[in-house]
């Protein structure tokens, strides 16, 4: 088992994500600007609570209590103070793409609160200062401290990294100090680790910062210690009398396959328990194995990301099939009703499919970070960026949500903020660092893994070439690519071709330009010359409006298609086709038409498909002998990422279409 980093195999995988990326695109420019002029403002309201119909937060109000700056009660989950990091983090995102002096005083202000409420020693966590102040690392399997640590270390890197400024890093430093004491192979030490897993990656991104062996070090002990015999969750538990922080009634069974603790890391080869733990932690071990060149943590990363993306991931890139536990339960087991898909899964999936690029170039990668980000994670936010969902289903029947208490997780509404909040900032922070995930550049060839807007300078052999993209993604194919330098740059420009696309057509200089089988690697189209200034490479991805079909070992969807143009999956609500969408019967061999959506965002294509309905005549009986008939309809079908936005109603994105 390698423990330790390797410098050799370090350097020889120079693989990184370019963080210099300008992101200037009609979609997502968007999105950005609404995170920085709506999103962020209105989440700090939120975690003071003075946002008006939100749950309070308590979070920010903890910080101040631990400080000695204010006297009462403890508010919110143990993890609360991670919605304040988080919200940090985002906020060093968004001051590198624009400076902002009154949101950087903000969050100067609220940094110097929370190194107020640090102890001497370098401990850091309002709710065991405030509630337990005893009872510090004696619950690790509930009580997210060091999952707390994680996301504030991550804040400090990325607010050092926006503004130069070192009071949260060295808050952060110090706590790491302290961690270091606790845990570890010495004797009294703790050989432990989070029930939650965070600070894994969020020590490698600390170790990127700093060169600091030590983080990488404490990282690599974090993963090689989960699901190490004897269980140190097991043992933990003991010691407590078998009672939890949120189950304090004696437990007979503690499942450390929730926490995926089951067996070493190395060992596992099934995406089980808890699904945003599950995808945080593959997000370290990818980070690790690339880093360390451990070969065996790499494949295990492999198989991993094919057992969630191949039998436990939603069309939408969502992954947790139900709400006990917010979990991943078993392989095809996929509902669309009871589904659970949480914001924040969905972002760890991203994480993870963009550390799996950095390890190889392989465009299936790029394909499900693209599948997650356009459908179920910018679907779980409002168009006015103050209302979210936690839960992303796939169908949806208000009254059901209401009275099935089976379904009391699924709402028809986006809601103002939750007393659970994690999913409104991790949106926040990952729209704000969206410039991070456009490129990948191994060695002299720089990977696009995503068409958006935007603008890079690199270096190549010494040579400085601005590449500047254009791109007119989701709703049309056409992608540009303006070379600007005053020296040819020799280097291969690698073009994602997308899973969703049939054909993809290339131009170079306004030429024609074919190209071989030789030059498609792992789903990238290589365009390898010296390129100078005034190049252009155009590229038209078909995009077409087509049904697609599950597995039949899913359940859920026989006899179901769902609808997909692009990178985008499409739903039927019932705003455009009244209620009961469960009727409703598509025809599979039917043509799409595209139309400008009246009552949706600028720019917004919907889709009509001729379809039927289902009805049965008027009777007091329940069941019948005889058939419903149907009736010709046209359906019309909206983006998934937009549904709700025009009040309750129902909603499907797989429909009945039976063969013909």
């Amino acid at each position: 088992m390698n423990t330790m980093p390797n410098r050799s195999a370090s350097s020889m995988n120079a693989a990184h994500a370019p963080q210099g990326v300008t992101l200037n695109d009609p979609f997502w420019s968007r999105y950005t600007d609404l995170v920085r002029d709506v999103v962020i403002p209105y989440q700090y309201e939120a975690l003071h609570d003075r946002a008006p119909g939100a749950e309070p937060s308590g979070a920010v109000q903890n910080f101040r209590i631990a400080a000695g700056r204010a006297e009462g009660e403890y508010v919110g989950w143990v993890f609360q103070d991670s919605d304040v990091a988080k919200w940090l983090e985002a906020v060093g995102y968004s001051l590198q793409i624009q400076q902002d002096a009154e949101l950087e005083r903000r969050a100067d202000e609220l940094i110097e609160l929370i190194e107020a409420a640090q102890h001497p020693d370098g401990y850091l966590n309002t709710y065991f200062t405030i509630k337990e102040p005893g009872r510090r690392w004696t619950n690790l399997t509930d009580c997210h401290e060091l999952y707390c640590a994680g996301h504030m270390i991550e804040a400090a890197v990325a607010y050092y990294e926006a503004t130069g400024k070192d009071r949260l890093l060295n808050v952060m430093k110090r706590m790491i100090d302290h961690i270091d004491t606790i845990f570890g192979c010495e004797e009294g030490q703790l050989r432990g680790y989070d029930g939650h897993q965070e600070i894994e990656l969020a020590l490698v991104k600390l170790y990127k910062l700093t060169g600091e062996e030590r983080y990488l070090r404490l990282a690599a002990f974090f993963i090689n210690e989960r699901g190490q015999q004897p269980n140190f969750l097991l043992e933990e538990w003991e010691r407590r009398g078998r009672r939890g922080h949120f189950n304090p009634n004696v437990q007979n069974h503690l499942d450390v396959a929730y926490f995926q603790a089951h067996q070493p890391v190395r060992e596992q080869a099934e995406a089980v328990g808890h699904a945003v733990r599950a995808v945080y932690m593959y997000t370290a071990m990818a980070d690790l194995a690339r880093l360390t060149g451990d070969a065996e943590l790499e494949a295990a990363c492999r198989r991993l990301w094919h057992n969630v993306t191949r039998t436990q991931m939603y069309i939408t890139g969502g992954i947790g099939s139900t709400h006990h536990g917010e979990a991943f339960t078993f392989d095809f087991d996929l509902p669309n009703d009871t589904i659970y898909a949480e914001t924040c899964a969905s972002i760890g999936l991203i994480f993870f499919a963009q550390r799996m690029l950095l390890l190889e170039p392989k465009a299936e990668y790029a394909d499900v970070m693209e599948r997650a980000l356009y459908n179920n994670v910018l679907g779980s936010m409002a168009q006015d960026g103050k209302h979210y969902f936690y839960v992303n289903p796939l169908e949806v029947w208000p009254q059901a949500c209401s009275c099935n208490p089976g379904k009391h997780h699924i709402k028809a509404e986006r809601q103002a903020w939750f007393g659970c909040a994690c999913c409104p900032p991790n949106v926040a922070r990952l729209l704000s660092s969206l410039n991070r995930y456009i490129y990948t550049r191994r060695g002299d060839t720089l990977y696009t893994n995503l068409y958006i807007g935007s603008e890079l300078t690199e270096e190549f052999g010494g040579v400085s070439m601005r590449i500047k993209q254009q791109a007119e993604l989701p709703w049309s194919g056409r992608v540009r690519f303006d070379m600007e330098s005053d020296e040819k740059a020799t280097f291969s420009l690698a073009l994602r071709v997308p899973g969703w696309c049939p054909e993809m057509t290339l131009f170079i200089n306004g030429q024609p330009t074919a190209y071989t089988p030789e030059q498609l690697q792992d789903g990238y189209l290589l365009l390898e010359r010296s390129w100078k200034g005034g190049d252009v490479i155009e590229v038209q991805l078909a995009m077409t409006a087509s049904l697609v079909y599950a597995d039949v070992r899913v359940r859920a969807d026989n006899h179901k298609a769902a609808i997909q143009r692009g990178p985008l999956v499409y739903c039927a609500e019932s705003a455009d086709n009244g209620e009961l969408i469960a009727a409703l019967r598509l025809r599979q061999q039917a043509a799409f038409s595209e139309r400008p959506a009246a009552d949706l965002p600028d720019g917004t294509l919907v889709l009509e498909v001729p379809a039927y309905r289902s009805i049965t005549e008027p009777s007091d009986t329940l069941y019948h002998t005889q058939a419903p008939r149907s009736e010709a309809v046209q359906l019309t079908a909206i983006p998934y990422f937009l549904w709700g936005n025009r009040g309750r109603g129902e909603m499907a994105v797989w429909l009945n279409a039976p063969s013909e």
